[in-house]
């Protein structure tokens, strides 16, 4: 990344407009998608944080987020000592910036201010599918996820458009030693060594002549301690070339999800790998993972 890039909080309504911009260049926004600086003003007001990437004068990317209250009776509240987490709403990078690392450092950042205000637990959303995505929430930061939910803001528009708003949410735990451990360069065992280890793909796709690839026709059978759920390795491109291929992949990893989600499964790490040609991403997910000696900081 150019060493010229500048991370520091956004504070001004020029600034703030500029945000507004790199939301319709990001991903292609209508206007009332798009979160304006009015709110933006409010949530960095009391309590919210807004930090911005700069090249020179000009912010080219950002991440926006605001305190939040688990629910009563949600066993993290007890873990944490306290109901108060961090909602981590938006992560962006303009186009012309993309590729260069800088959504991670905007979220290095991130994590350390939080630290610093005494915060435990971030929490955000992001389409399971999107394998850039994963890769950068579960496999660099060391983010978890273990809540599966269907069409969480209904039909959106540009790069969304034509699915089904389907979430994970992620579940970053600041100050735990899985999360610097992906932080300090570990990125956790290839596919192939997960596969040595005895987990099972429970989902293996096919290829198809026009070079992509289907979900499988069937779900292998059994509960392995851990297994690989495969997802499409481009998501833009299956939706350029093949809608309904698309929601086919859509429809069984939200079955899939559920379903081990619903066992206590945890899904804590991501590949890349596989064989078969081509490129293909999957997760791994653990059912042996406690989550609380995670949120502890002691694994």
């Amino acid at each position: 990344m150019p060493p010229d890039i500048e991370i520091r909080p956004v504070e001004t309504h020029d600034e703030m407009r500029a945000v507004e911009d790199v939301q319709r260049a990001a991903w292609n926004m209508v206007e009332r998608d798009v979160v304006p600086m009015h709110l933006m003003v409010t949530w960095v007001e009391y309590g919210g944080l807004l930090l911005g990437a700069f090249d020179g004068g000009d912010l080219v990317g950002f991440v926006l987020g605001y305190p939040g209250v688990l629910r009563e009776g949600d066993p993290r509240a007890a873990w944490l000592g306290t109901r108060l987490q961090h909602c981590s709403e938006m992560l962006a990078v303009h186009p012309a910036y993309q590729g260069r690392g800088i959504g991670y450092r905007l979220k290095l950042a991130q994590r350390q201010a939080l630290l610093e205000q005494g915060v435990g637990l971030a929490t955000w959303t992001f389409d399971p599918l999107l394998s850039r995505n994963a890769h950068l929430n579960i496999r660099r930061l060391g983010g978890i996820a273990r809540t599966y939910k269907r069409n969480v803001y209904g039909e959106l528009h540009g790069i969304y458009a034509g699915l089904p708003t389907d979430r994970l949410e992620v579940e970053w735990w600041l100050g735990s030693r899985h999360v610097e451990r992906r932080l300090g360069g570990d990125p956790g065992p290839s596919w192939q060594a997960w596969e040595k280890a005895g987990a099972v793909l429970l989902n293996p796709s096919t290829p198809r002549g026009d070079g992509l690839r289907a979900p499988a026709d069937a779900l292998c059978d059994g509960r392995p301690a851990r297994v690989l759920v495969e997802v499409p390795a481009d998501l833009p491109a299956v939706k350029a070339v093949d809608m309904g291929l698309a929601r086919a992949w859509q429809e069984q990893v939200r079955g899939v999800f559920e379903a081990l989600f619903g066992m206590g499964y945890v899904a804590a790490w991501f590949v890349t790998g596989g064989g078969g040609g081509a490129r293909r991403s999957a997760y791994v997910l653990d059912r042996r993972l406690d989550v609380e000696i995670l949120a502890r900081g002691e694994a």
